[in-house]
């Protein structure tokens, strides 16, 4: 293994077989969260073909000469340069970040060259070679008479989308800032070595879900970040193009202050509205809390989403109820003007009862012309079996799916036993639970949330529940 300066160049060819597959390995450790991006670029330094632009939501090139593996904080591309096509003149691999920080702030910037899974160049920095800059220009990997290798590490005044925008691709962001950079002067146009033709040039593939969800997200600054891990789930489980309602239901009985009062009911809000501003025309999510009685809230959308939430006060603390019940009306109003323990003594109740808000939710979607996709949230104590599966088996001739969820709790009963009830029409739900929601990986959360729910919907076409 040859250690490599910043600024290093070289024929590939003196260090591994050029016609046998290699693997490019970036990975990026500090305060914030990396992306890591592949862009197959032309001689003039423009990306031709969006589909050799290789990241998180289009992980690999049309004919698989570029593949990404995604790991925590590391990227793995695997490169098949002799199948590049020939009008790919250089790979240049770069490291962005998503959210706050900027470069100065990474600890460690490893850059591995490897065949045959041998180390064979090696390269490593930190934020001392950085200032401002949100993404860095890592690596070029380059056609000139032979193919070349240049350990750029060169900062970027831009993110992701700035990089993209550089690279003469579709923009993917409204984001306006400078797309500047003091990279180095691309190499020079020489006649291509494969004897495939160049690929012809096509539309984004895939990207374009994750740039809309982007664009309506940036109204809520703060869940931007969500749109990537969305994007993902949604390709993987082919949901790209669904349309749907999306409802929330939330757990208020006594056991789950806990989760009130640290933030977590907050965040199930903020990561599930997503799905609600991807699947409904409107961005609407639907919500309903239940105790002892449901209630329904007002729609989640990304101008009141911070507020629907009922603030916590404590278990022996209270308000006095003055904003919630109109004087001279009884019929209550959103549940988030007034606190925890109000919402318990006055309206709700302190125990579960899911029946009655699994009523409440039928009713709602019942006649529905699109499918409604329900998330659940429960931290166990469920014990009317009768009353749920009854609920279950009557909701399955209609266009509702249920995806259960377990937060911090025990004891879900018939929740857990999803899989083998019996009587229903078709399957329309699926469980599971999570210690922590807090720290769940992203990408993991969406992807479990929307596993079963492609299924759902074949058999609700294919039995005529829904178009």
């Amino acid at each position: 293994m040859q250690q490599a300066e910043r600024g290093f160049r070289g024929k590939l060819d003196a260090f591994l077989n050029v016609n046998n597959p290699i693997t490019v390995d970036v990975s990026a450790a500090g305060a914030s969260t990396y992306d890591f991006s592949c862009f197959g670029v032309d001689a003039a330094n423009k990306l031709s073909d969006d589909r050799y632009m290789v990241f998180y939501n289009q992980l690999t090139s049309p004919n698989g000469e570029i593949s990404l593996n995604l790991q925590q904080g590391r990227a793995l591309f695997d490169v098949k340069l002799a199948a590049l096509p020939g009008a790919v003149k250089k790979l240049v691999f770069t490291v962005s970040i998503d959210g706050g920080g900027d470069m100065s702030g990474v600890s460690k910037l490893k850059l591995n060259i490897c065949q045959q899974g041998q180390t064979v160049l090696a390269s490593e920095l930190d934020g001392s070679f950085f200032s401002k800059e949100k993404a860095v220009i890592a690596l070029e990997i380059y056609f000139k008479d032979v193919w070349r290798v240049s350990f750029v590490g060169q900062g970027f005044n831009g993110g992701l989308a700035d990089l993209l925008k550089y690279y003469g691709g579709e923009e993917e962001s409204t984001s306006s800032a400078s797309a500047q950079t003091a990279a180095p002067t691309p190499a020079a146009a020489a006649p291509p070595v494969q004897a495939a033709p160049p690929a012809p040039a096509a539309p984004p593939a895939s990207d374009g879900v994750k740039v809309s969800l982007e664009k309506k997200l940036a109204k809520a600054p703060a869940l931007v970040s969500l749109a990537k891990h969305v994007a993902v789930s949604l390709k993987k489980n082919n949901l790209e193009n669904v349309v749907a309602r999306v409802g929330l239901v939330l757990d208020a009985s006594g056991s789950m202050n806990r989760s009130y009062k640290d933030g977590t009911v907050q965040e199930i809000v903020n990561r599930i509205l997503p799905l609600a501003v991807q699947f409904d025309d409107d961005g609407q999510l639907d919500a309903w809390m239940f105790a002892d009685k449901p209630i329904r809230m007002d729609s989640v959308n990304l101008e009141n989403y911070t507020t629907v939430v009922p603030p916590y006060d404590g278990p022996s603390g209270g308000s006095s109820g003055g904003g919630f019940f109109s004087m001279f009306s009884s019929k209550p109003q959103n549940p988030s003007s007034m606190s925890l323990k109000y919402l318990h003594d006055k309206v709700i109740g302190y125990c579960n009862e899911e029946t009655k808000v699994m009523q409440e939710v039928i009713n709602e979607y019942r006649g529905s012309s699109m499918p409604a996709y329900v998330v659940f949230i429960s931290d166990g104590g469920v014990s009317d079996t009768a009353g749920i599966t009854r609920m279950m088996i009557e909701a399955s001739q209609m266009p509702i799916f249920w995806q259960f969820v377990g937060v911090r709790g025990s004891d879900y009963g018939i929740l857990e036993r999803l899989d083998d009830m019996q009587g229903r029409f078709i399957d329309n739900a699926s469980f599971f639970a999570l210690d922590d929601f807090m720290s769940v990986d992203k990408t993991e959360l969406y992807n479990r949330l929307l596993n079963e729910f492609p299924a759902w919907l074949k058999a609700a076409r294919a039995k005529g529940i829904i178009k």
